[in-house]
């Protein structure tokens, strides 16, 4: 085994995730161990809610589903297990915050806000409304510097292999 002595920060980083098997996710991420562990409080949040409200529906329903309703559940129960998986990787779990944004943002915008505009907003949408606000929780624990360097500004994958690509773009 190599002497660390004299080495730098990040060839002990370098060491220990040869040793271990594992990158370091902080080091790798930009993000912070508190940063994480508040990411994962979105996760935790988001999968507690939906195993409380969601797994309950699918575990004690007889009879068929009507189409709708069956697919919204077993969609949420499984965003509830994803959002599990985020407790352990909540940096590479973050698409699927993307998508919870993506999703309430849109729903609040085109459907709920002209309803709620326009003095028709009846109990039943009334009562998604408000389940929908839960995603101010989910805002605030977003890293958007980081969300917006790695799906924004920096440059994507290639859409082809390098011996079919033109040589100004392996540049």
């Amino acid at each position: 085994m190599k002497s660390t002595g004299n080495a730098s920060p990040s060839s002990l980083a370098n060491t220990t995730s040869q040793l271990t098997g594992r990158a370091s996710t902080t080091a790798g991420a930009g993000l912070s161990l508190p940063r994480l562990h508040f990411l994962r409080l979105g996760y935790f949040v988001m999968a507690v809610g939906l195993a409380v409200t969601k797994w309950p529906l699918l575990m004690n329903h007889d009879g068929p589903w009507p189409l709708m309703e069956g697919v919204e559940t077993s969609m949420l129960v499984a965003f509830s297990l994803l959002s599990l998986l985020g407790l352990r990787y909540p940096v590479k779990m973050l698409p699927i915050l993307l998508f919870e944004i993506a999703w309430k943002v849109i729903w609040l915008t085109v459907i709920a806000v002209p309803l709620l505009t326009a003095g028709q907003m009846d109990p039943a949408t009334m009562s998604v409304f408000y389940a929908c606000l839960w995603v101010v929780i989910v805002l605030a624990v977003l890293p958007w510097r980081y969300v917006v360097t790695q799906y924004v500004t920096k440059k994507g994958d290639p859409w082809r292999s390098d011996a079919t690509r033109p040589v100004s773009d392996q540049l």
